[in-house]
């Protein structure tokens, strides 16, 4: 078996920022089994697969693609850094001849469509609703100490929960604030969250560029520690921060050590366009 694949980072103009996903590209039917070991073998957040869904498509021709993702424990239901990835391999190293592709995904078809400023993700946007504090507390408390929290709200569509820091807090609070995320999955083993998100009001932009919010992300139920930028998690953050701010396009950044930037822009038909660049950083053979 030998498999194109490639790595890329994505939601960053620049090598080695952003975030990395590992994209392989099927020609043939990939063996169940071998999805899973893969991922586990790339050891990134995320490893996506991209197979033809017609026998005579093509990649540098065909518009539309079949999508998964992996991560190193488990298929996960959406991922947009690997989606970006995805694309970014497809326009940038195939030379696919479209402006837009389509995905058949686990959540629905998505699109990713080139940019003067690099790659528009149409993802669902995801509401949510406020969460009651003490239910929630143990898993708050474990994660971040006594950190003084604003707001909670839950995402029951992707079972992410949203935790707002206070706003008295800055940027470099949230960079530098210690995570455990050993426990959580001990305090939190019900099912009900999947992913822990972190965020913070962004900061009118002085000398550096401004922001409309910051975030972190956590998954260790998925097997990701911490994921250095996630646009599933924006899809949740775009709904949570548009209402509170009153704003349909917003810039973000993702606060991790590799830190990501993310373009957003809610659409009239109820969905996210969310933009970011890639840069592909490893093009090879997988041999099994």
């Amino acid at each position: 078996m030998k498999l194109p694949i490639f790595i890329a980072d994505a939601f960053t103009a620049r090598a080695f920022r952003g975030n990395p996903a590992a994209v392989c590209l099927l020609e043939n039917e990939l063996d169940e089994d071998m999805h899973q070991k893969i991922a586990r073998e790339m050891n990134l957040s995320e490893t996506a697969f991209i197979r033809k869904l017609h026998p005579t498509d093509n990649f540098t021709q065909s518009s539309c693609f079949g999508l998964r993702w992996f991560t190193p424990a488990s298929e996960v239901p959406l991922c947009g850094h690997a989606t970006l990835a995805s694309a970014a391999v497809l326009f940038y190293k195939i030379k696919n001849m479209n402006s837009t592709l389509s995905f058949v995904t686990l959540s629905g078809e998505l699109k990713a469509r080139q940019a003067e400023d690099g790659i528009i993700l149409d993802l669902p946007l995801y509401p949510a609703h406020p969460q009651n504090f003490h239910e929630v507390e143990d898993l708050i408390k474990t994660a971040i100490g006594n950190t003084l929290v604003q707001d909670v709200c839950y995402s029951p569509d992707t079972r992410k929960l949203l935790v707002r820091l206070s706003d008295t807090y800055n940027r470099s609070f949230l960079e530098n604030l210690k995570v455990n995320t050993e426990n959580l999955t001990q305090v939190e083993n019900t099912g009900k969250v999947k992913g822990l998100i972190l965020t913070l009001k962004g900061e009118p932009g002085g000398q550096t560029q401004a922001f409309d919010f910051y975030s972190r992300y956590f998954a260790p139920w998925v097997g990701v520690a911490e994921d250095p930028v996630t646009g599933s998690a924006h899809a949740v953050l775009s709904s949570y921060w548009s209402q509170q701010l009153g704003k349909k396009e917003m810039h973000a950044f993702q606060c991790s050590r590799r830190g990501g930037e993310l373009g957003i822009s809610l659409r009239p038909d109820g969905r996210v366009d969310i933009r970011g660049g890639a840069a592909v950083v490893l093009e090879g053979t997988l041999t099994a």
